[in-house]
């Protein structure tokens, strides 16, 4: 009869680690991927705000169900109900440059473009679960994907 030395669970940790990984890992585990809750993001034109300061970058978050349910409850979603996606974004984006209290008004004030964007963008990553779009170019009809987190125009290299 042969007997086999079975290493403990506490000696594959500690071998994880020394082999430069986190802690807890055994030898040959795979660690469980992270998921991504907030995607930066670019604007096309950018918010002004009263001094006349331009802000382009920001972080929108995951939408949570909450997100969604609570501007039901708001008296300007009742009278106007195009005005949801006004208080849904605001609940969502969590930096718009140096901006980190984002509020109804601050959506209100955005180009059109730029709210179209963030509507785009929201749909995105809360549908589809990426930022990329499928395009194809103009010229030469080739099909690529263009990462709209990226904050690169089309056409632009």
């Amino acid at each position: 009869m042969r007997r086999a030395i079975v290493p403990s669970r506490r000696r594959e940790e500690e071998a994880a680690e020394d082999a430069g990984g986190p802690p807890g890992a055994a030898a040959g585990q795979r660690q469980p991927e992270r998921l991504v809750t907030e995607f930066p993001f670019e604007l096309p034109r950018g918010y002004v705000d009263a001094t006349g300061t331009v802000h382009r970058t920001g972080v929108m978050r995951l939408a949570t169900a909450r997100d969604e349910l609570i501007p039901l409850r708001d008296d300007r979603v009742r009278e106007n109900s195009a005005y949801l996606s006004v208080v849904l974004i605001s609940r969502v984006l969590t930096r718009l440059g140096t901006l980190e209290d984002i509020h109804p008004g601050i959506v209100e004030d955005l180009f059109a473009s730029d709210l179209a964007f963030l509507q785009d963008f929201y749909r995105r990553i809360n549908s589809e679960g990426h930022t990329r779009a499928a395009v194809t170019c103009p010229s030469c009809q080739e099909s690529f994907a263009v990462d709209l987190a990226g904050g690169g125009r089309l056409g632009e290299s």
